[in-house]
């Protein structure tokens, strides 16, 4: 790729509301970045899934975002933008998702490449969960396998910290542009783990930290990881629905029990009576999932292939939230508009998002997404078959 493609890629992918599923589109039909950038737009608009990205057609924001992200590569030490069209993108991002066609990386991005357990958990967690975490990442560190997790609080901290502890590796998955840290506290483990590890992030930077780019952000935690190990999660925790991908993606899950009277125990439960690996020491993980072992690195990923991937069949459920999230408010006015259609779109029968794609005319990622927040609040429950049913007026 020279330089003249690879500016056009940078600028088409960080253009707004040009998704992961319309970028490929775009690329299938025109055959390279270039070419759908110099696309009118009366050319482009059949393509396009969110139909705000018009106004948006070759503008100055996405100029701007792809000069401030080539700027930023060049100006830090052990910076990088990674392309779906590099040959080293990781390929685990391509299974079951539409991947991302830009990932801002720090760090040592051959770590993406590496077996990885993903520890997820709540925000809130005691403090016996917290040193759980921390022994269980630094025994997998030992073991050499790179421990995967959001950075949030609670688990997510203390899991990296473990990894660190243990002289390995761990990769952070921001929901942020990846010149933010969040939460501001974890400065410090962010210079840590971008020393020792790899931070990456699908956003542009500068990005906030908004609840909606939560889910996005840890479906690529389940995405690259062999298995996803569960401690302390609420039945209302993300962490059940970032189990949940896990399984739909062909990755292991894992949890560890708790006290019947502790609540944050209830989800870890609930995962294990669905069949989720009881977890009490690091042989049960390893039995689980014996590939964490595999010394060599996994495969990567080209352009050639890419214009393969497909754009539909998604797992419902491809979008997640590590975090906790029960304290959605219960009232419709104070889901956001997005929200607030697709649970009217709903309605109170059984609906498969799918359906909700075709009817609200939303790519499927921002659909997924929407029905993500809309279980944690109460709002629809998860059925067999991937479907959803609105449980609460």
């Amino acid at each position: 790729m020279n330089e003249q493609e690879r500016y056009a890629w940078i600028e088409l992918a960080l253009t707004p509301h040009i998704g992961s599923e319309t970028f490929l589109r775009l690329l299938n039909h025109f055959g390279s970045a270039q070419a759908v950038l110099s696309a009118n737009i009366a050319e482009i608009k059949p393509f396009l899934i969110r139909t705000q990205a018009s106004k948006y057609w070759r503008s100055d924001e996405a100029i701007q975002a792809a000069e401030a992200a080539l700027i930023w590569e060049q100006s830090h030490t052990n910076a990088r933008l990674l392309l779906l069209a590099d040959s080293d993108y990781p390929a685990l991002l391509t299974e079951g998702l539409p991947p991302p066609p830009l990932l801002f990386v720090r760090g040592n991005s051959q770590y993406l490449h590496q077996p990885a357990l993903a520890i997820v958990g709540s925000r809130h967690a005691t403090p016996q969960a917290m040193r759980i975490a921390r022994d269980f990442a630094k025994a997998l560190a030992h073991e050499g396998i790179t421990v995967i997790s959001g950075m949030a609080d609670g688990i997510d901290t203390a899991a990296h910290q473990g990894a660190l502890l243990g002289i390995g590796t761990t990769i952070a998955v921001w929901g942020t542009g990846i010149d933010r840290v969040y939460p501001a506290r974890n400065k410090t483990l962010a210079a840590q783990i971008a020393a020792h590890g790899c931070i990456i992030s699908e956003f542009p930077l500068g990005t906030r930290s908004l609840a909606r780019n939560f889910p996005r952000r840890n479906r690529l935690i389940a995405a690259l990881s062999r298995g996803t190990l569960v401690i302390e999660a609420a039945t209302k925790s993300g962490s059940l629905i970032t189990a949940r991908l896990a399984s739909e993606m062909g990755r292991e899950v894992m949890a560890i029990p708790g006290s019947i009277d502790n609540p944050l125990s209830k989800g870890c439960h609930a995962l294990i009576k669905q069949g989720a690996r009881l977890v009490e020491n690091l042989e049960d993980i390893l039995q689980e999932c014996p590939l964490l072992l595999q010394k060599s690195h996994l495969q990567s990923y080209s352009s050639q292939p890419a214009q393969q991937v497909p754009l539909t069949g998604i797992p419902p459920s491809s979008i997640n939230n590590t975090e906790d999230l029960s304290s959605v408010s219960a009232s419709v006015s104070e889901l956001n508009p997005m929200e607030q259609q697709v649970l009217a779109a709903l309605g109170y029968g059984v609906v498969h998002p799918d359906t909700l794609v075709t009817a609200l005319g939303m790519a499927a990622t921002d659909v997924y997404a929407h029905l993500v927040v809309l279980e944690l609040g109460g709002w629809i429950t998860a059925l067999p078959g991937g479907c959803y049913q609105r449980i609460k007026s």
